[in-house]
This record gives structure tokens, C-alpha cells and sequence, in this order.
């Protein structure tokens, strides 16, 4: 009884890539990326999921006019999809108190920085490269951490740091944290946690 596993994207799709990837490969054993969620319907996310026939929807605040419309199709397709897990991969959008309270300790989220640095309201994509470039620090990386109601507020669950180099820019900063930590700890942050809810599943 695999733990079904939501990504929610909103761009490129790198990240989801490393997961798909990660199942292939074995790595993502105890859960199915079953459904793929992209607040933007020209992410390049989707191509990606339809090529690993994953069914992969738009729900856009364009469409559904209201944050509050656009969480209650969401609930509908994770309802529909009957979805365990949700993953928060590059999605651009801040989810309610009342809907990530409604998931608790069942969405997970990927940060370019070392949580608590470089986090919270606002802190997302080159941003976070920038102050972190800005800041002198000498090392990041990334974090995997539950979703609250607090932005990059919840548990962590797994870090990885990455050295930052004299000439770096915030898109090499980037790419590096990308490839050398969040493509890493992503994938087994989520066998980790597919593994306890399987568990759960089975009443183990």
C-alpha cells in the first residue's frame, strides 16, 4: 500500500524531476508521485510530468479568482487522487492556516537556505541567494522541513550544507545548492516520510 505522493509546482519542475527520477531509480520506493498540481499552466513542470505519465493540473488563482477557491479544488483533487502526501516543490503560492492545517505533518516543503537563515515571508527563488551572497556567509544549502501555518515555520526534516565559493553569483549560488543538496535530500526526505505514513497505512 504505497503512500500517494502530490507535487505542487509552479515553474521549471527541476526539483519534481529529482523525484521522478528518485522513483525510477528505486530511491522513492514506500511512496507514487500520483498527481502533480502547477498554479501555472505554462510550467514547464507539466511537460515533465506528462512524460512520466503523471497527470498533471493547473489550478491557478487566474481561473478560481480567490486563494479560497483555489485551496477547495485542490482538496477535491487530493480527495479524488486519494493522496497522502503533498510536496511543495518551487510552488509559488503561500497555502492558508486553514489548509495546511487541515494536512498536518503531511506536507513537506524544499528551501534553498539552512533554515533558519534566509527564510520566511518573501524568501524564495534568487532572493534567498542574494542575501545569502550579501550576508558573507561562507556556508548554505538547503532544507527539507514540514509545512505550517508560518512560512518555513515547520519541523525540519533533513539538511545538507553547500560551501559558497568567492565567485559565486546568486545563479551559480543556485544551481550548486540545486545539484549538490536539494536534488539529494529532497528525494530522501520523502522516502523517509512515505515509509512512516505506509507504516501507518498498513497499521504497522
Amino acid at each position: 500500500m504505497l503512500t500517494r505522493i502530490a507535487v505542487f509546482v509552479s515553474g521549471g519542475g527541476t526539483n519534481l524531476q529529482a523525484l521522478l527520477d528518485a522513483e525510477r531509480a528505486g530511491k522513492i520506493s514506500s511512496g507514487k508521485i500520483s498527481l502533480v498540481i502547477s498554479s501555472n499552466p505554462d510550467a514547464y513542470a507539466l511537460k515533465r510530468a506528462e512524460a512520466s505519465r503523471v497527470p498533471g493540473i493547473t489550478v491557478s488563482k487566474k481561473e478560481y479568482g480567490t486563494q479560497q477557491a483555489v485551496e477547495e479544488k485542490i482538496i477535491k483533487l487530493l480527495e479524488e487522487y486519494k493522496i497522502d502526501l503533498i510536496v511543495l516543490a518551487g510552488f509559488m503560492t503561500i497555502l492558508s492556516e486553514s489548509f495546511t492545517k487541515r494536512y498536518p505533518e503531511r506536507i513537506i516543503n524544499v528551501h534553498p537556505a539552512l533554515i533558519p537563515s534566509f527564510c520566511g515571508k518573501g524568501y524564495y527563488g534568487l532572493r534567498v541567494h542574494e542575501e545569502a551572497l550579501a550576508r558573507g556567509v561562507k556556508v548554505t544549502g538547503a532544507t527539507v522541513h514540514f509545512v505550517n501555518e508560518i512560512p518555513d515555520g515547520g519541523r525540519i526534516i533533513a539538511q545538507k550544507a553547500v560551501k559558497v565559493l568567492d565567485s559565486d553569483t546568486p545563479e551559480t549560488l543556485q544551481k550548486r545548492v540545486m545539484r549538490l543538496a536539494e536534488w539529494k535530500i529532497l528525494p530522501e526526505a520523502v522516502e523517509r516520510v512515505s515509509a512512516e505514513i505506509k507504516k501507518e497505512k498498513e497499521g504497522l
